[in-house]
């Protein structure tokens, strides 16, 4: 098997290689520009890693892995549009450096391309990996709205929550497994338990991304901590907090959501004391942990030896324990 890190060096050659047209330059130097910028390439890295795991050949699955990275870049390109987002990687987003118009035409130009890439792969699995780059491509889209409408939805329940980022993040990784799976040679069972793998590992990883938001240590988790607890991003432990908090708790939670003018660390620090009083983080580490499990088990079914999944594991303990 090979490392998780060799592979991701294997597709940011890859992505380099890359060329696109030089004219029209302003549909195709976006494109050129967002793969550039940087990003851990773990999502494309999965595909050659499950290919690699049935024993397949690494090089046939290049093409759909670059597939995959370029529609992740699709959708960053398009989410930049919607959040109004000036920066991506530390770099001016698409639309800042270009404008608006060229940031969706552009990205829509790339989202052909990933299809292109993803044709590439061998004519006897052509269909069943088409319609698991066609599902994940219609969850991620369904997934975005629904965390648009959630802005504006006063009130959002854990379950609706947990669909979200199913649908919004998790669903790629299991997506890239499963695709990988069928280049590697992979039977149905064992390809679908994998994209389970990766699904249920999805959610335990945004759970944790949640949690690290408000418990993390900055220099760690690469982020602001009490990022959204500034924004009132509903996030599965604001969600929790305000499904369980009562009397006081309740109404320091209201007052700090609906004032408008706040020193942020004093609210950060407000209602992370509102979390603590409502074991809101123990909470949300138990949920974290149930989908881990979850993903775990279906690791554990793959008819594979452990030897062989031993990088899977590998990978599933650095994306969870991201704060040690």
């Amino acid at each position: 098997m090979t490392t998780l890190k060799d592979l991701q060096i294997i597709i940011e050659d890859a992505v380099n290689k890359l060329n696109y047209p030089s004219h029209p330059a302003d549909l195709y130097e976006p494109i050129s520009y967002i793969l550039s910028i940087g990003g851990k390439r773990l999502r494309p890295a999965l595909v050659l890693m499950a290919t690699d795991l049935f024993g397949g050949d690494i090089n046939a699955a290049i093409p759909p892995a670059l597939a995959i990275e370029v529609f992740h870049n699709f959708t960053l390109m398009h989410d930049d549009i919607m959040d109004n987002a000036p920066l991506r990687r530390g770099k001016a987003t698409v639309h800042q450096k270009w404008n608006q118009n060229v940031g969706i035409l552009s990205g829509d130009a790339m989202l052909v391309e990933g299809y292109k890439l993803m044709m590439q792969v061998n004519d006897a699995i052509l269909r069943p990996v088409m319609e698991v780059f066609n599902i994940t491509a219609t969850a991620v889209c369904e997934g975005q709205q629904i965390d648009m409408q959630f802005e504006q939805q006063e009130n959002v329940q854990l379950d609706e929550y947990l669909e979200m980022i199913r649908l919004k993040t998790a669903v790629v990784l299991g997506g890239a497994l499963k695709i990988g799976a069928l280049v590697g040679g992979a039977d149905q069972p064992n390809a679908d338990l994998l994209y389970t793998f990766g699904e249920q590992l999805g959610i335990a990883f945004q759970l944790q991304d949640d949690i690290l938001d408000v418990y993390g240590d900055p220099e760690k988790f690469g982020k602001q901590v009490g990022g959204d607890i500034m924004a009132n991003k509903k996030t599965w432990l604001l969600i929790k907090a305000l499904e369980t908090a009562q009397d006081e708790n309740l109404q320091q939670l209201d007052y700090w959501l609906s004032v408008k003018q706040f020193d942020p660390a004093e609210k950060v620090a407000a209602v992370t004391a509102i979390y603590n009083n409502l074991n809101i983080k123990a909470a949300a580490e138990f949920a974290m942990q149930k989908y881990a499990s979850a993903a775990y088990e279906a690791l554990n079914n793959i008819n594979l030896s452990t030897e062989r999944k031993q990088y899977l594991y590998e990978f599933a303990e650095s994306l969870l324990n991201r704060d040690k």
